[in-house]
């Protein structure tokens, strides 16, 4: 799985990389991001790319309940297709999910000890994402906003992630944002195409614990451990 995440490029450096119509909300430098927080998503809408700023977490439009997605900040590629909560989605809204870097844990007896992946020059990547809108069921008086949550999909875990956890996020190539953001349908064989773990995408480097509280902001949430005098390679 993926519990925390960085988003912490500029909205215009983030237009450029994604190719967007428009600049993106300005949500600040995040270093810390953690489920149930408001994230940066590409949505496959018609019209020109652009993105929207939705909570993380997926409230599916069939759910009575949104603490729903407090347990669906991840799906597994492998599995969506079948899932209730994710298979209209994944056919039907699909997006990408805008990042800079996210950590894993490793155990180290009873230590949590975190690592963090990025590319190696720090530029944005984009995740493989679902998205849903909700509205409380019943009548109301006047239609209440709509939540329009999000959740990211993981796929078996590749190098150097595959020394720490064995789940990483499903990172898409910009070459397949265009077919994984078309309108509409895909079938499922064309879909898995798309899912595949991307080796030796990333560089790791492992960090202080200060991190390990969803609390924490900052950039000391990428403090490289002191004890560590040279980040091996995994």
């Amino acid at each position: 799985m993926c519990g925390r995440f960085t988003q912490k490029t500029s909205p215009e450096e983030l237009a450029r990389a994604f190719e967007l119509s428009e600049l993106p909300a300005d949500l600040g430098e995040r270093f810390n991001v953690a489920p149930q927080s408001p994230v940066l998503l590409v949505p496959s809408v018609p019209g020109p790319r652009r993105a929207a700023v939705m909570q993380w977490g997926l409230v599916p439009r069939w759910a009575k309940d949104p603490s729903i997605g407090a347990r669906l900040a991840n799906g597994r590629s492998e599995t969506a297709a079948e899932k209730p909560a994710f298979r209209d989605a994944l056919q039907r809204r699909r997006g990408l999910l805008l990042m800079d870097g996210f950590f894993e844990w490793a155990t180290e007896g009873r230590v949590k000890v975190p690592y963090y992946f990025r590319r190696p020059g720090g530029e944005p990547f984009a995740v493989a994402a679902l998205y849903d809108r909700w509205t409380p069921p019943g009548e109301h008086a006047e239609p209440p906003p709509p939540l329009w949550t999000t959740c990211l999909l993981t796929c078996a875990a590749a190098e150097p992630v595959a020394s720490i956890h064995d789940r990483m996020p499903v990172v898409l190539p910009a070459e397949t944002w265009s077919r994984w953001l078309q309108s509409g349908p895909i079938p499922a064989s064309d879909l898995q195409e798309l899912l595949r773990p991307q080796a030796d995408f990333f560089e790791s480097t492992r960090l202080t614990r200060y991190v390990n509280d969803a609390r924490h902001e900052g950039p000391e949430c990428l403090q490289p451990d002191p004890e560590v005098k040279e980040i091996p390679l995994l």
